[in-house]
């Protein structure tokens, strides 16, 4: 999974349709570029292939600018990677990052049982690097590596516990709520970005 095809995906979605210029700069702003490691290549990159894959749909109505919106196997895709991101735990901290950022686009439920999926992947994890610290006989040492374990997944399943009692509190408007940015086109408030429009670089 990419944490930028997801980002990508989700921006175009939540604005109904936009370029490649306002991607890059939202997900700039967002600090995209230090937690799931965007950058422009790799944005135009995932604009290419998404639309090559018929993710997404490109216009070209405005000289030196294209723009992109969603087909319904992009809105499909997308729901796909954002519901895998939330509910399975990575390697890598960028896939959650991602869905995190996204994540009013799930209805509360469903964020909820996503999540609760999630915790229960954490705590298997830790219940694992718990036994191999008991059944541990040699070499020693090693008992720190399955500690390390141990203590991230228990520090991981504490977090998702705290996100889920927050949205089970109706904490975050989500996906068909008043005031959700979770629908498709569902960001008015950024339609007009505190930047000149400029061509795409």
């Amino acid at each position: 999974m990419s944490a930028t095809r997801l980002l990508v995906l989700g921006i175009v979605r939540g604005y109904g349709r936009t370029h490649g210029y306002r991607i890059g700069n939202d997900l700039l702003s967002w600090g995209a570029d230090e937690w799931a490691n965007v950058k422009w290549g790799s944005i135009y990159h995932a604009l290419r292939a998404l639309t090559e894959a018929g993710f997404l749909l490109d216009h070209n109505d405005v000289p030196t600018r294209t723009e992109y919106e969603l087909t319904e196997r992009g809105e499909h895709e997308f729901m796909r990677l954002l519901r895998d991101a939330v509910r399975r735990p990575q390697p890598r901290p960028d896939f959650l990052a991602a869905a995190l950022a996204l994540l009013p686009a799930l209805p509360r439920d469903e964020a909820v049982a996503l999540l609760r999926e999630r915790l229960a992947a954490h705590e298997a994890a830790r219940d694992k690097a718990a036994a191999q610290i008991a059944a541990l006989v040699d070499p020693p040492h090693v008992k720190e590596l399955f500690g390390l374990w141990e203590s991230n997944a228990e520090s991981a399943a504490e977090w998702t516990r705290g996100v889920i009692e927050r949205l089970e509190g109706g904490a975050y408007p989500m996906a068909g709520e008043p005031g959700s940015p979770g629908k498709p086109g569902g960001w008015p408030e950024l339609l007009f970005p505190p930047y000149p429009p400029r061509d795409e670089p």
